[in-house]
Order: structure tokens, then sequence, then C-alpha cells
């Protein structure tokens, strides 16, 4: 039984996969430092108000929290960005390696 779990584990790439998971989550952890440490300091300096992470929009007795979500948004989109340089690099390299 547990030789074949092993062989299961080897077949599939489960332990590369898991790996994987634990790199890719500490590549998260260094980029939300980055993008919180760094960037979003200066986005927040060029933005009219500054602490635009907090704002809201009243709609009469609701107040409709679009700072957050605008925040969210913002993280996303460059660490979305740094992952696709990043991966464009790594593939570019492993085609030229290729060849």
């Amino acid at each position: 039984m547990v030789k074949e779990f092993v062989t299961f584990l080897k077949q599939y790439g489960v332990i590369g996969l898991a790996i994987a998971v634990i790199i890719g989550g500490k590549f998260n952890d260094l980029l939300k430092s980055v993008v919180d440490g760094i960037l979003m300091p200066i986005v927040g300096a060029l933005t009219p108000g500054g602490d635009w992470r907090v704002l809201t929009l009243p709609i009469g007795p609701v107040k409709i929290a679009i700072g957050p979500v605008l925040g969210a948004t913002v993280d996303f989109v460059i660490v979305a960005a740094f992952v696709f340089i990043i991966a464009k690099k790594i593939l570019k390299e492993e085609t030229v390696a290729k060849k």
C-alpha cells in the first residue's frame, strides 16, 4: 500500500506540485510585501487625498467600500504583470536552451 502510494506520488508529479505550491506561496508573500511596502505608498502619494484604500461611496444609508476593491484590483494587476514578465523571461530562456 505504501509502495503504491509512493508510486502514485511520483507518477503524477504530486511532490513537484507540492514544491511549486510552497514556492508560489512564498513568492506571493514577497510580491505582496513589495507591493504594500514600496509601490502602494508611491501610488498613495500620487492620488489626491492619499488614503484611497478606505474610500467609500455613500448611496443613501448604505456606504459601499470601493477603496478595498480598488486596492485589491491594483494589487492584482501589479502582481499579475510581475508574474507575466518573469514567466515570459523564464519561458524564453527554456525555448532558447532547447534550440
